[in-house]
């Protein structure tokens, strides 16, 4: 194979056995330099030169890399993140060959984000700094949100072994059982924004053959792994991992593992499990079910296990006329309902079976969900989050007509305090809920209602009472939203505004924090923002439509809080600009803040609507960008236990189901 196939696409050629180093060399010498600057590109043929072991090939990788940062200006990457890219590449050679990339692999220049960071006095990497980036942080970044780097994208990318280099490292050194503790406690906490990653690192820990550490992966999955459709994002990884790493996949222990998962439920929280969520990944109940050879742990496992593999036909015949235990009678009653609704044309009928067995919306057939009865009679029992979320098609299809006492029953269990606080609802989640509610028509498709009066008030209350579900953290923040340029935008992927998203948040904060101060700012102007026990989000809004001026420099709250004396622990920005620099760089700000005060204070910058935010000092575990798009929400928190430059992405936050999410990712609290 010709290296110009190679180039044409490098995620598919990678590995192909034709593929050799000459031409891979070749290739890289005679590429476009801005090629290099695209990331596929960049990290494939990486691991076509690192799985042919061919210095010579990385050697000409550094050496364009160096010659397209020299050209400066005019491409997709900004210097801090080619700089980010630069340090992918000598992580991984490290990793895959073993050799110090400095010392074996001829740079002919170094990266501008490196020549900088080597200017910068008192930077974290110096040897002893308490915030100096390691290994076990590299693998704790990963954990809670998917990237080894300090900026967090809410994009959710496809996991690899190119993107867990650290967590690679330490399995490799005979330290999974030590990685495996890590997924455990952070997962089991509730500080990780996404599973993805530690089913990721879990599955990496299974594909070695350090024994001791496969066993606790194994039985760390049964722990972590609470619904079926990350089981089989599980076994998808595995199945990734078995083609990249060239192993083996269904081995014994993987078999006992899916086996213990089905047998150690309640068989009939088993049967609403498989008739619920049937397949994602790719994978299905049934496909588990056979690779696994499982072996029912009892009848009731037995009865469901044979519908799964063989249908219900089959388990009618078996078991319709036989004696049959209680637990085994209650299993076979569930599965029957459950097969009637999907095929009964009766609409009555439907609805009992929804009332008797506490059906849900997901094993109700489309056709049925057109039916305002059917709909009715699924409010009943529906979970409060579920509840918000279809509230505008519930009003759309006529189920919630004003006045009517579907209406009331769904005012009065959306300002339940005992429900709201059940389902640990964030008040950004009720906000989302009601503005998109507010607005009449759905996202997409053709959908328009009336909205309800009473739901908008109950929703404005509830707004209000979810307040008092966060929990204070006892750090001191300062908030700064910046008004620089227009916030009547929507944050991106949601039907929100971002001044709206920043009034929100900056209540959440006031109101939860005993000490917090939030602050109006833009370049040449700060003003405060006044929020009391009995401020409403309109105030709040209003006073932040006050200030406007031309400039964005998210400096001006740390130089505020240093020229006023004082003592901050977390910096939280929030702004809908792109240029986050103004006159100086906050990174370096708050380095200098922190050396005047003796506080490690932290730095979060919220980018409401930008993908892209270049703030965060890689090097610094108390700094962390989070960019991307703000989707639905239901629960959202700043993890201000952590230590990084935060460009936020509010959806992220809100999955991950816990206030402090990424404080063990990233701090340790450091005496003054």
């Amino acid at each position: 194979m010709e290296f110009p196939m190679i180039l044409l696409d490098p995620r598919r050629y990678w590995k192909a056995p034709h593929v050799n180093a000459e031409a891979l060399s070749g290739a890289v010498e005679l590429i476009k330099p801005r090629r290099f600057m695209e990331t596929t590109f960049f990290r494939y043929t990486a691991r076509a030169a690192a799985r042919l072991r061919s210095l010579s090939t990385l050697g000409a990788l550094v050496s364009a890399q160096g010659r397209v940062l020299e050209r400066g200006p005019g491409f997709s990457f900004s210097p801090s993140q080619a700089g980010n890219t630069w340090k992918i590449l000598e992580r991984f050679i490290k990793a895959r060959l073993g050799t110090q990339p400095r010392g074996s692999v001829a740079m002919e220049q170094s990266s501008p984000a490196e020549q900088q960071s080597n200017q910068s006095p008192a930077r974290p990497e110096d040897a002893g700094h308490p915030w100096a980036v390691t290994e076990s942080l590299h693998l704790r970044r990963f954990l809670c949100y998917g990237s080894e780097s300090a900026t967090y994208s809410t994009r959710e990318r496809t996991l690899g072994p190119e993107n867990a280099l650290a967590l690679m490292e330490l399995v490799q050194a005979g330290r999974g059982q030590e990685v495996v503790e890590e997924v455990k406690r952070l997962s089991l906490e509730g500080k990780t924004v996404r599973p993805n990653p530690a089913l990721f690192a879990l599955a990496v820990c299974t594909q070695y053959s350090d024994a001791p550490a496969k066993q606790a992966a194994f039985r760390a999955l049964q722990e972590l792994c609470k619904a079926p459709g990350q089981l089989f994002i599980f076994v998808q990884y595995k199945k990734e991992l078995k083609d990249g790493l060239r192993c083996g996949m269904w081995g014994r222990g993987l078999r006992r593992a899916v086996s213990d998962w089905y047998n150690g439920q309640d068989a009939l929280s088993l049967a609403h499990t498989v008739t619920r969520c049937k397949h994602r990944a790719g994978w299905s109940h049934q496909d588990l079910f056979r690779l696994s050879h499982m072996k029912p742990a009892n009848d009731s496992i037995e009865l469901i296990s044979k519908y799964v593999t063989k249908g219900w036909k089959v388990v009618q015949e078996t078991y319709a006329e036989k004696e049959n235990s209680e637990e085994l009678l209650k299993v076979f009653a569930y599965l029957e309902a459950v097969e009637k609704a999907k095929h009964s044309t009766d609409e009555q009928e439907v609805v009992h079976l929804i009332e008797e067995h506490r059906l849900e919306r997901e094993q109700i057939l489309t056709n049925h969900l057109k039916s305002k009865e059917v709909w009715k009679a699924l409010l009943k029992e529906m979970p409060v989050a579920a509840l918000m979320r279809h509230l505008g098609k519930m009003t759309a299809d006529k189920v919630l007509v004003p006045g009517s006492p579907e209406v009331a029953a769904v005012c009065e269990r959306i300002q339940d305090d005992q429900a709201l606080t059940k389902a640990k609802t964030h008040p950004f989640g009720v906000l989302v809920a009601s503005e998109n509610y507010k607005r009449g028509h759905g996202k997409r498709g053709k959908r328009k209602w009336e909205p309800n009066r009473d739901i908008v008030h109950a929703l404005d209350s509830a707004f209000c009472k979810s307040l008092s579900n966060v929990e204070p953290t006892g750090k001191r923040f300062v908030v700064g939203v910046d008004v620089s340029a227009s916030l009547s935008s929507l944050a991106l992927g949601s039907s929100v505004s971002t001044i709206a998203v920043a009034a929100a948040m900056s209540m959440v904060i006031a109101r939860s924090e005993p000490e917090a101060e939030v602050l109006i700012f833009s370049e040449g102007a700060m003003v405060p923002c006044i929020i009391s026990d009995d401020t409403s989000l309109i105030q709040v809004t209003a006073q932040l439509v006050q200030v406007l001026s031309a400039g964005t420099d998210c400096a001006l709250p740390i130089e505020w809080a240093s020229e006023n004396d004082k003592t901050v622990d977390v910096f939280i920005i929030f702004t809908s600009n792109e240029t986050q620099f103004g006159s100086t760089n906050p990174a370096e700000v708050l380095r200098t803040y922190r050396q005047k005060t003796g506080v490690f204070s932290k730095l979060i910058v919220c980018g409401m609507a930008t993908n892209g935010l270049a703030v965060a000092d890689q090097d610094d575990r108390g700094m962390l960008d989070i960019c991307g798009n703000i989707g639905d929400v239901s629960k959202i928190w700043l993890g201000t236990g952590s230590s990084h430059t935060a460009a936020v992405n509010l959806r992220s936050w809100s999955e991950s189901g816990g206030r402090r999410m990424l404080e063990d990712a990233f701090t340790v609290d450091v005496p003054a």
